[in-house]
């Protein structure tokens, strides 16, 4: 694939999608085709690469761990080689979420892949689980408990229907666990019962909230489950779902082995063993901690979550929009002043977008977005509430975004006003820096022509951009009427140099 941005139109109906899945023990690929609002597989590949075992006391990943995976995504990327940028979704979980060195990992696998990769927070990585459940289970009345065991973390998630209820991430996984509790390769009832006491101390938080909420069925997702259910089915432990006892008997034959070099458990593939003691004892202290009796499987996962979210953005079912307009209810936003910032930004947007490279779909709903959010602040304080704004963008769980999405939009929010973030902008993804402070730039004038904060027509504003050239052009004696705004706008010359960009206004 190229590193060129494609516009998002060409994906639609009848499209090929694809969602990879960098979990922290295996790496995922699935390939689907939506075809009258339905997805169906095309193509599926898992490898086992375990970056989880590979990060040391100062959470670096290896260097071993990091070229198992890239030979995996260069193996994967042929799948992709045909599909428009748009067409694909990238995420990573627990271990490059953790790791101090994750960067160098990423920017060599979007090399690769030619396809940004995004790392989501625990609790967007239980939603796109639980969409990818609901999805492939028949629609019931009633709540469910959905459960994924991964290599570096679990997700534990209650919902009905399509819609979340209650979503957590916890730091608890059959890959981390295995390199804790059975790194000797040891198979005891003591390193069983460590593993399981540390896994009931991580519930604890959630245990009584989860609890009274309840559920009406509880149901597994994931590779480590799977290996779970079927290893009890195969040893007559269980018929079709995984239940208490079944676990403790499952239990008790692991401990027939002294060594994981040792174990063979039928049902299990030969690749799984080593980490499925420390998953068994994951799931034992789930039963314990959560009081469940049975669960029942599910093949959908986090990339099946992925196809489908992808699906309904097509559709224009985008959860971040509602996580947007939540935001802007729970923080007072004034609607109307907002909506007319954001369609002055659009339309500024719409003038340079070919000169400033800008015609990419995404670059135009991260302006809307951050024109609609930019003074959610204000209900903290007035005195520099764009930073109260920026601050709540970036540490809020926003459903439906990535951690790098919430990192650009605080930037553009940050730099709405006053004074160019530098320290900001440096932060930023080198490949981003240059459009987002372009963005940034449209959503500041735009603030500026608002500032009166009246429906009064504002004057009409020609753009011409070039390089680091911004010119603004209004019809004759048009600022003479808005004092304020040309008083502001000679203002932002100032500001803007620091930034690099000569603004002229005529």
């Amino acid at each position: 694939m190229s590193n060129t941005e494609h516009p998002a139109d060409q994906v639609s109906d009848d499209s090929l999608l694809a969602a990879i899945d960098l979990g922290s023990n295996s790496f995922h690929v699935v390939v689907a085709r939506l075809s009258q609002g339905e997805l169906s597989t095309v193509d599926i590949m898992s490898e086992k690469v375990q970056l989880a075992a590979d990060i040391d006391s100062h959470k670096r990943l290896s260097f071993e761990a990091m070229e198992r995976g890239l030979a995996c995504l260069s193996r994967f990327s042929q799948l992709l080689s045909d599909l428009p940028r748009d067409a694909v979704k990238i995420v990573a979980t627990s271990a490059l979420r953790e790791s101090s060195n994750s960067y160098i990992f990423t920017q060599q696998a979007e090399k690769i892949l030619g396809v940004p990769i995004e790392i989501i927070a625990g609790r967007e990585e239980a939603r796109l689980i639980y969409l990818g459940v609901s999805h492939t289970l028949a629609n019931t009345t009633g709540s469910r408990l959905v459960i994924d065991i991964g290599g570096g973390s679990t997700e534990c998630i209650i919902g009905e229907h399509f819609e979340p209820l209650e979503m957590e991430s916890l730091q608890m996984g059959c890959v981390s666990y295995t390199h804790r509790f059975f790194s000797n390769g040891g198979i005891t009832e003591k390193n069983f019962k460590h593993a399981e006491h540390a896994a009931m101390r991580e519930l604890l938080p959630i245990r009584e909230r989860y609890k009274k909420l309840g559920w009406t069925s509880s149901v597994g997702s994931s590779g480590t489950i799977k290996a779970i259910k079927n290893a009890c089915i195969a040893n007559g432990f269980s018929e079709e779902s995984v239940t208490r006892p079944a676990l403790e008997q499952l239990k008790q034959k692991i401990l027939t082995f002294e060594n994981l070099s040792e174990l063979e458990i039928d049902g299990v593939k030969a690749e799984r063993t080593a980490i499925l003691p420390a998953g068994l004892a994951i799931l034992i202290a789930l039963f314990h901690s959560l009081e469940i009796e049975e669960m029942t499987f599910s093949d959908g996962a986090l990339r099946e979550g992925l196809l489908y979210d992808m699906a309904g953005r097509l559709r224009h079912e985008d959860i971040r929009e509602r996580s947007i307009s939540a935001l802007m209810k729970r923080y007072h936003v004034d609607e109307p002043h907002a909506q007319r910032i954001e369609h002055t930004a659009i339309n500024a947007l719409s003038q340079v977008k070919n000169s400033w490279e800008l015609d990419v779909h995404a670059y135009q709903e991260m302006l809307s977005w951050a024109a609609r959010t930019h003074e959610i602040g204000l209900t903290i304080a007035h005195n520099q509430f764009h930073k109260h704004s920026a601050y709540l963008l970036r540490h809020s769980d926003l459903a439906g975004f990535t951690n790098p999405e919430q990192q650009l939009l605080s930037f553009l929010v940050r730099g709405s006003r006053r004074k160019f973030p530098k320290d900001d902008f440096k932060q930023l993804p080198d490949n981003r820096k240059q459009a987002y402070k372009r963005l940034c730039i449209l959503l500041r004038l735009s603030v500026i022509l608002h500032r009166s904060r009246s429906g009064v027509t504002i004057p009409v504003v020609t753009l011409k951009a070039e390089g680091k050239k911004l010119s603004l052009s209004f019809a004759d004696g048009a600022l003479a009427n808005h004092p304020l705004t040309q008083a502001d706008l000679e203002q932002e010359i100032d500001y803007l140099k620091n930034a690099d960009i000569k603004l002229s206004i005529c």
